[in-house]
């Protein structure tokens, strides 16, 4: 049976990632839930069916496991360092499941509490739990969150904000102090102090070394400035200008690089190497290329599409521009001047290009109902979105591994 998995971040205050909740389904158009067989399909799949670590780019997986799982040992499959056994009420109120929670402790796993509550339930395994999960999703009693939240400190625990899926929600997140957050809603607002566009610095190094070779490379070119959304957009910007005054607009990366010719190529990074402080966050590009992997990737397999995949990756990587820039996404649209099929998705939803960014969104935040109608709308199979997006998610970690390596002339 295939199995849907998603992994979510968890942001520290600097908005660095300092591990992934791996949520998942099983392909039978259920919603999500915590079964035992789910959660242990779900783990097999991880450990087995491809590479996790790749996957979680060395970063901790949280898992959820439920008491059958905990007594049957489950989570020995994992690295000391590389989980948190994530335990939910259910957990709690089970005795041998606490003995397992403690057993699990005294060997070094991290244990995570999601929605920990003020009851003898929870203060039961209280010195074996090292993180207090709290649920940002609708919170009524601020003032016993905050209790939790001082206590929580005071005991020298972290405590992490979840379902911070609205502005109200991490706006309360921050005002209580919650250092860490996870969400839907701060995979996209990472940027808030950004106030205008940077580069990716390590890859526009690399940008600058392959220009200035005897011999370009103009497909390597076009690789480098397709990872990253800032570079992309000031390309296509600049081609789509009045300044080349083209019948037709460009569609991609490579078509901009034909038009705007090496010289021009120069001066332009020339004047994009004068923007020295980088003040875009890391995960943001990374989430602006994975979506445009992962779009390219499902719109190979969609019947009739719209769009070619080279625009089904600007869908994907140019649906982040809103907050990247921090203007309406309309406005942002109308200056890259593209076609009326990606504006009515980013925009409106519409059509198949709708449908196609919606499904990747859906997936992004384990929608997984969502993901279902989307896919079936668009008559991808439920098996291949979830393939893509392993595959999306481990090209994209590769990349980035590359670009935190110094650049040298040994890289070529």
């Amino acid at each position: 049976m295939n199995t849907g998995i998603v992994r979510q971040a968890i942001l520290d205050e600097n908005n660095n990632a300092i591990g992934y909740e791996i949520l998942y389904k099983e392909d039978d158009g259920s919603l999500f839930n915590r079964t035992d067989t789910v959660a242990a399909n779900a783990i097999e799949s991880f450990l087995t069916s491809f590479d996790s670590e790749k996957f979680l780019d060395g970063k901790t997986a949280y898992f959820t496991f439920t008491p059958t799982l905990l007594l049957k040992d489950i989570p020995s499959f994992f690295s000391v360092d590389k989980l948190v056994i994530q335990v939910e009420e259910s957990s709690l109120i089970h005795p041998l499941a606490q003995k397992a929670i403690m057993h699990f402790h005294r060997l070094g796993y991290p244990i995570a509490v999601k929605g920990f509550e003020f009851n003898s339930r929870y203060f039961a395994i209280l010195d074996a739990t090292n993180i207090f999960k709290i649920d940002f999703a609708d919170i009524k009693d601020e003032a016993t969150v905050r209790n939790i939240i001082d206590i929580a400190y005071n005991l020298n625990k972290q405590v992490i904000a979840y379902n911070v899926n609205t502005p109200e929600a991490l706006k309360k997140a921050n005002e209580l102090g919650c250092r860490f957050k996870q969400g839907t809603f701060i995979a996209e607002t990472q940027s808030s102090q950004v106030n205008r566009l940077d580069h990716l610095q390590s890859n526009f190094f690399q940008l600058v070394i392959e220009v200035t070779k005897e011999d370009p490379d103009i497909d390597k070119i076009t690789e480098i400035i397709s990872r990253d959304v800032t570079l992309t957009f000031s390309l296509i910007k600049l081609v789509n200008s009045a300044y080349f005054a083209l019948r037709n607009r460009v569609k991609s990366v490579k078509q901009a690089l034909i038009v705007l010719g090496l010289n021009q190529l120069k001066q332009w990074i020339y004047l994009l190497s004068f923007r020295q402080n980088n003040n875009t966050p890391n995960e943001l590009i990374r989430i602006s290329f994975l979506r445009a992997n992962f779009c390219s990737g499902l719109n190979e397999y969609i019947p009739d599409s719209p769009i070619t995949n080279s625009e089904a990756y600007l869908l994907g990587m140019f649906s982040t521009l809103g907050v990247l820039l921090q203007t309406p996404l309309s406005v942002t649209l109308e200056e890259l001047s593209v076609s009326d099929e990606i504006k009515n998705a980013l925009l409106h939803g519409k059509g198949k290009s709708g449908a196609l960014i919606s499904l990747v969104r859906n997936y992004e935040k384990a929608d997984w109902q969502g993901v279902t109608n989307y896919s079936c709308m668009l008559r991808i199979p439920y098996n291949l979105v979830s393939q893509k997006y392993i595959e999306s998610v481990e090209h994209v970690n590769e990349i980035w591994n590359q670009l935190m390596i110094p650049y040298s002339s040994s890289n070529d």
